[in-house]
């Protein structure tokens, strides 16, 4: 009788300690969301992410706290703290470590098990938003500073008198290309921050996309007529209710992507067709091609399959991630096949409406 007591007793509290860990992770979110509200704030989803998270295992912290010292007080623990370990690694992760994990001995106590999992699994997640935010400053720092130190430099070789005219005109050439490539990097890191923190203004409206895109081919003729690549394009007649000018940001990212990474006397076919309910556009160069491995990262910020020729053609690393976050507003996808010497193939499918 006493044993089967001790066990309901033991159920109850693994089930109030479940639902008040759980609350705790709401009452963080609402917490954040209604400190928001009041100052004012819009941060990045990765940035409310992380501090929602935070918030959430502070209160987790507390409301642990609190249990273990009413349990220790009411005489319900046992006289092996088995949540020492749990507390040390929460007090860890408020700390900024998100390395630690909690070694799971507690098979036979299904409640602690679980919560020791879970304490793991957010460490993980946010172990794995740290790396991310780091490489993210990495690649922001980097894609600045070159061509910071570019103007630097021919800047400081202009004040050589002995310069000529030819030599000074090249250098001011040079430092141009790089003023307006680090203004590229500028907006474009903009352009991501607004989407990211959802600012950007979405005004679905219909509108002839084979329209749109054939003006956008058209507009970019001098660029392909100059390498002599040779435009196949079929486009159906082709109504879509979608924004305009977010998708415009699309269409002209693959199409100068392919223009660039296509040699002189190449071809680009572009199509657009009506499938299913759906819109299918699809580009195709005969371009240098992406590798198996940078197919699987081509849409991730500042990602570059070839970072040298890349920087050449005057790319940031934004165009494709900023195109799919565009394209996913739609409720559409984007993918690529592609061989190393072969060519690329970028799929847009989009809804109707």
């Amino acid at each position: 009788m006493n044993r089967t007591k001790q066990t309901f007793a033991g159920i109850l509290r693994s089930i109030f300690t479940l639902f008040l860990l759980a609350a705790m992770f709401v009452a963080g979110f609402f917490l954040m969301d209604y400190l928001y509200r009041l100052l004012g704030l819009h941060p990045a989803a990765w940035l409310a992410q992380l501090i929602d998270s935070f918030a959430g295992l502070i209160l987790m912290f507390l409301a642990v706290y609190i249990g273990v010292s009413i349990a220790r007080a009411w005489g319900w623990m046992p006289e092996r703290n088995i949540f020492e370990p749990i507390i040390a690694a929460l007090e860890q992760i408020a700390s900024g470590d998100f390395s630690i994990r909690v070694e799971n001995k507690y098979e036979d106590n299904q409640m602690v098990g679980e919560l020791a999992r879970r304490v793991n699994k957010v460490a993980s997640e946010l172990d794995q938003m740290e790396n991310l935010r780091q490489e993210f400053i990495s690649n922001v720092s980097h894609e600045i500073q070159s061509p910071l130190t570019s103007i630097n430099g021919f800047t400081k070789a202009l004040e050589d008198d002995r310069l000529s005219a030819e030599e000074r005109h090249h250098y001011l050439g040079i430092i141009e290309n790089e003023s307006m490539r680090l203004s590229r990097i500028t907006q474009d890191l903009l352009k991501m921050a607004a989407l990211e923190s959802d600012q950007v203004r979405f005004e679905p409206k219909p509108y002839r996309l084979d329209k749109q895109i054939r003006d956008l081919i058209l507009a970019s003729e001098p660029q392909w007529q100059e390498k002599g690549i040779e435009m196949d394009v079929s486009l159906a007649e082709t109504e879509i209710i979608a924004d305009e000018d977010l998708l415009s940001q699309v269409w002209t990212n693959l199409i100068h992507n392919s223009i660039k990474f296509t040699p002189q006397g190449g071809k680009i076919s572009i199509a657009l067709h009506p499938r299913d309910g759906q819109i299918e556009f699809q580009i195709t160069d005969t371009g240098i091609g992406i590798s198996k491995e940078d197919q699987e990262r081509i849409f991730e910020r500042f990602f570059k399959a070839d970072p040298a020729r890349t920087r050449a053609a005057g790319g940031s690393g934004l165009g494709l991630s900023i195109a799919r976050k565009i394209v996913e507003m739609h409720r559409g996808a984007i993918g690529v096949k592609s061989e190393l010497g072969a060519g690329a193939t970028f799929t847009v499918v989009l809804p109707v409406k």
